[in-house]
């Protein structure tokens, strides 16, 4: 990977903390190119990490081995299209993190033919700590997968499906995932609040007990019911608190959210699949 030439064709907060995640794991600075029409966006990334920046997205793709699509997925379309010739010439490994649209759609903007790997990073890989689903088509060959593996997982925890379909329950899992644990613990904190705790101290301790529990199933390596089992005491309050979640649905209710937002995600993918003239 420290040989490639890897350029960003879009200059945001992911293609920001990828390139961060990149530099960390040992890869020169001078094998990073980043594209973007924001020329400020290009002074802060250049003057933070070092890296090669251009206005000129062709130039970035006739210069690289990888090409990681970072846009909004609203003009994706164009982009692509605007960079077939290139890419057809080049032929990089391209890796998209354009949520919702399809390695066939964006095979066929890019001119067909294409090795590609579509990518769904969460929004805690600008910590380091995100979790992404790679799928990779037909056209990528093993060390394009090891290549791509090795970039995405600069940024946190990588698994590959071989369904691209799933890639929609993946956006429901751990796509939107961030969001609902902030929901939960806003909810706590709140509650906490209401039975008489200061709020700062209501905060402190749901965030802290976030944490604590997320690194006692990371580290465990066990089962998390099995955790949850270990620290229920039978007639303890904890005991209590789950009973509670059980009558009020909560299996369902989580169960429901994540149909709700796979259904939404497969719509948005037919939305974006249908803007193609």
């Amino acid at each position: 990977m420290k040989d490639a030439t890897i350029a960003f064709i879009g200059a945001g907060n992911m293609a920001a903390a990828l390139i961060s995640g990149l530099i960390a794991d040992g890869v020169p600075p001078d094998r990073l190119l980043a594209s973007d029409p924001d020329q400020e966006r290009l002074q802060q990334l250049a003057h933070t990490a070092g890296v090669r920046t251009l206005q000129d997205n062709d130039a970035a793709v006739r210069a690289a081995d990888v090409v990681v699509l970072a846009v909004k997925p609203q003009v994706l379309q164009r982009v692509a299209k605007e960079l077939a010739s290139a890419i057809g010439e080049r032929r990089p490994l391209v890796i998209s993190i354009a949520a919702g649209v399809r390695s066939d759609t964006l095979a066929r903007w890019l001119g067909g033919n294409v090795p590609l790997v579509r990518s769904m990073p969460n929004t805690p890989a600008m910590l380091q700590a995100g979790a992404t689903a790679l799928y990779a088509t037909a056209e990528v060959n093993e060390s394009q997968r090891e290549l791509a593996e090795s970039i995405l997982r600069a940024v946190g925890l990588v698994q590959w499906i071989e369904d691209e379909g799933l890639m929609d329950a993946v956006t429901a899992l751990s796509g939107s995932g961030p969001a609902y644990f902030f929901l939960f613990m806003e909810t706590l904190e709140k509650a906490a609040e209401k039975l008489g705790l200061p709020a700062d101290t209501a905060r402190l301790l749901t965030l802290q007990t976030a944490l604590g529990a997320a690194r006692m199933a990371i580290e465990a390596g066990e089962d998390p019911a099995e955790l949850r089992r270990r620290v229920t005491s039978p007639g303890g309050t904890t005991e209590r608190a789950i009973a509670s979640f059980e009558k009020d649905d909560l299996a369902g209710m989580v169960e429901r959210a994540l149909t709700a937002a796979r259904n939404r995600s497969v719509e948005l993918s037919r939305v974006l699949d249908g803007e193609e003239e």
